[in-house]
């Protein structure tokens, strides 16, 4: 299991664990782990070309120290120094010493040269922000587009990526800028006094244009990541195509990149948050956790693994029959979408329950029992309902909704059904035992309706782990929010990403597939917030293993997938 936590909780965990160490003792212990995952990338350092990006404080120091590190195993390493007066005076001597290079960015044709340097590199560290920053995260665009447009270079981020939040994994927006008079092609006039919104910022003059850097937030010192955030842009450079996959890469317009795509990033003593909910998780590629000797206290989010999962899951005993294995009673479909109900039910038929009962139209029992006649069709005993696939919400919709939340039994509510929640109030759920809601962000916004708060789906996709926390504490019910990267909060406080997935879940019925496993998984008697933890799970793995080299799949397909995820996670 990976496990998270939040700034606050790592800032406290390392200032109690350096009250008891020798100075810079933990920060040696980073760039120490940092060093040796870099070195294993490389794999051979002996004349290897590593380019530091440098900021301020303490996440620069991590940097500096790891590039003394290669620099002394045969590593020409050249560190640019993005903030050269808060540059990390140890650090610095540090790869001096071991004959690294300075650049700082106030030095004639920086730019230029950090730029051939940046594209000629086998690997490139970012180490400009750790996770203690406040504000945007606007590392150097003509810099950065030649790491992203490298044919071969690795880029490494030092516990985050520069422009990613440690706690909600957002890509940092860029804040407003000065009120400046434009010039030729869009470019800030020569001499255009910035206005207002710029505050205190102050030009570092260098070769192409100025590095703008805003007033610097106060680091904790000794913090290893924990480094004030600057912000820098390069104004005038030589306008460049945006690289493919960089968020908000404008070159030549005053405008940077946002955030850092790293190939690989490498975290300190615990998760950030950010790591595992995308946009961070999809910027932060393959994330390498370094054991620095912290000790935190209760993760504010987990990210289950295949044992986890597997400990989970329903085994049946030798004299179970299909009743103490569990019933789901599943209402779905309906005549404008009978297939909703078929492919729930294929799903919750492979999802560890003993029957699975169909209580809806005629016409869509008969296409139900067609593709499945395993299945027990019209009303009888469950230990648990989903009910909203396909549903709509007419008045027999809502009849149904209404018997399902009186029966006294777990219920999952999804689709149409949340639509209809969403008007009744939280009131509805009352009598529930244990409710699990599966929204997506479309739906989450009208369940927050529901609630007196008014939103939008941007805002959902956002801020997604506040929203999951948001519903479950309103309605009293666990919720599994889709997405991207699915999260799941219960009433409780108690917070997951799933990391299993693949684009190819961008499907039609892929929601129903989902609905009917974590149905069947609720049946069983698991928890609510177990039975979406496995469910999302399985269906992330099953959609990977239906979408196998890259081969578009169906909702069907990954139903029928469900089986070979199930025996890859009991494998493990």
């Amino acid at each position: 299991m990976r496990e998270a936590h939040s700034v606050e909780q790592v800032r406290a965990a390392e200032a109690a664990l350096m009250a008891v160490l020798p100075g810079g003792a933990l920060m040696q212990r980073a760039a120490a782990g940092l060093a040796a995952t870099c070195a294993g990338l490389l794999g051979r350092v002996p004349g290897s070309r590593v380019v530091l990006l440098v900021g301020s404080g303490d996440n620069g120091g991590d940097a500096l120290f790891a590039g003394e590190r290669l620099a002394r195993r045969g590593s020409r390493v050249d560190a640019l120094l993005l903030a050269p007066e808060r540059a990390h005076t140890a650090g610095l001597a540090a790869l001096r010493a071991a004959g690294g290079r300075i650049h700082p960015a106030d030095a004639p044709g920086f730019l230029a040269d950090a730029q051939a340097l940046v594209g000629g590199a086998d690997l490139v560290l970012d180490g400009i922000v750790g996770i203690g920053g406040r504000g945007a995260l606007r590392p150097p665009a003509g810099v950065l587009a030649a790491a992203a447009a490298r044919s071969r270079a690795l880029v490494v981020a030092v516990d985050l990526p520069s422009g990613i939040d440690a706690d909600t994994g957002a890509v940092a927006a860029p804040p407003p800028g000065p009120d400046r008079a434009a010039g030729p092609a869009g470019l800030d006039a020569p001499g255009a006094e910035p206005g207002p919104a710029a505050g205190a910022a102050e030009a570092v003059e260098g070769v192409g244009g100025a590095w703008h850097e805003a007033p610097p937030q106060p680091a904790d010192p000794g913090l290893p990541g924990a480094a004030a955030r600057g912000d820098l842009t390069a104004h005038g450079t030589a306008a460049q195509a945006p690289a493919e996959g960089d968020a908000h890469a404008v070159f030549g317009t005053g405008m940077a990149l946002t955030a850092v795509r790293a190939d690989v990033t490498v975290t300190f003593g615990t998760y950030k948050p950010g790591l595992l909910v995308d946009p961070g998780a999809e910027y932060a590629g393959v994330v390498e956790l370094v054991d620095i000797g912290l000790t935190p206290p209760e993760p504010v989010l987990r990210a289950a693994q295949h044992a986890d999962v597997a400990r989970l899951l329903p085994v049946p005993a030798r004299e179970s029959d299909k009743y103490a294995r569990g019933v789901l009673g599943l209402v779905a479909g309906s005549e404008r979408y009978p297939g909703a109900a078929v492919l729930a039910t294929g799903a919750a038929l492979r999802g560890g329950a003993g029957a699975v009962r169909y209580v809806g139209p005629r016409a869509v029992g008969d296409a139900v029992l067609a593709a499945h006649p395993e299945v027990l069709v019209g009303d009888g005993r469950v230990q648990a309902y989903a009910v909203g696939a396909g549903l709509d919400t007419g008045s027999e919709a809502r009849a149904r909704l209404a018997t399902v939340l009186d029966a006294g039994v777990p219920v999952l509510v999804d689709a149409d059904g949340l639509t209809l929640l969403a008007e009744l109030g939280t009131s509805a759920l009352a009598r529930v035992p244990g409710a699990l809601l599966t929204p997506h962000a479309g739906e989450a916004v009208r369940l927050l309706a529901g609630l007196g708060l008014a939103t939008t789906r941007a805002d959902v996709e956002a801020e997604r782990l506040a929203t999951a926390a948001e519903l479950a504490a309103g309605y009293g019910a666990t919720v599994l929010l889709k997405g991207s990267t699915t999260v799941i909060a219960d009433p409780y406080g108690e917070t997951w990403a799933n990391p299993t997935g693949t684009p190819y879940l961008a499907t039609a019925g892929s929601g129903d597939v989902l609905t009917g496993l974590a149905g069947a998984l609720l049946a069983t008697g698991l928890r609510p917030v177990d039975a979406a933890v496995c469910a999302a799970y399985l269906h992330g793995l099953a959609g990977r293993l239906a979408s196998a080299d890259g081969v578009p799949c169906a909702a069907s397909d990954v139903a029928a997938a469900v089986p070979r995820a199930w025996a890859e996670v009991r494998r493990a």
